[in-house]
């Protein structure tokens, strides 16, 4: 793991605890309704979640899947854990880093991911990992927090970035879309409905 890894999980082991807590309210008004949005679209009979967390997606699982999700923070994982254990969730937990996945090539169905990549030391390394384990013809859907297209707007993420992501390992001025269509994608859709810097992404492989 690299340095700057080593980082954002060190961020992320500290904040797993207070984790659910610290993002209640923009859950409950937001995320929440976006990450069952996200989930609808998902399909197949094996589906990857990178990025668990504590596991705030497993009421959205689809019962007909098999499902395995990784987390690259030990700590998170063992939230994840708890909450599986606890609500008698069918689910493969596994520890790693996105940016280097043990899978082999054309393993998943659909691979998934909510707000992940603003916390990725490498997102175009990721998301190539994530279009390596997709099956041809299956689906990476991905929902993330952007830069805004605003440009006063963007000015003042960029110059809070710094701040944000060395107190909760996040950026805030990342443009995943255009590292998603960095990667050799066949159809990168994105929703309409999405909002300014709020993108829900579907990447056909």
């Amino acid at each position: 793991m690299t340095a700057d890894s080593t980082k954002v999980r060190q961020r992320y082991d500290r904040l797993a605890p207070y984790f659910d807590g610290l993002e209640g309210f923009l859950e409950g008004l937001l995320f929440r309704r976006l990450r069952k949005k996200l989930w609808s679209q998902a399909s197949g009979a094996h589906i990857l979640e990178v990025g668990v967390g504590t596991g705030k997606n497993f009421p959205f699982y689809p019962d007909d899947a098999r499902i395995t999700a990784i987390d690259f923070s030990p700590n998170m994982l063992e939230m994840a854990r708890r909450k599986q254990q606890r609500k008698q969730i069918a689910v493969d937990l596994a520890l790693m880093d996105v940016q280097a996945l043990d899978y082999a090539d054309n393993s998943f169905d659909t691979v998934i991911a909510s707000f992940v990549f603003c916390s990725v030391p490498k997102p175009r390394k990721g998301l190539k990992e994530l279009y390596r384990v997709c099956k041809p013809g299956g689906q990476v859907l991905l929902l993330e927090h952007v830069l805004s297209s605003n440009k006063a707007l963007a000015m003042m993420m960029n110059l809070f970035n710094p701040l944000i992501l060395n107190t909760f390992g996040a950026n805030i001025n990342r443009q995943t879309l255009k590292s998603v269509q960095a990667c050799p994608f066949q159809k990168i859709f994105v929703d309409p409905a999405s909002s300014d810097m709020i993108k829900l992404i579907r990447a056909i492989k």
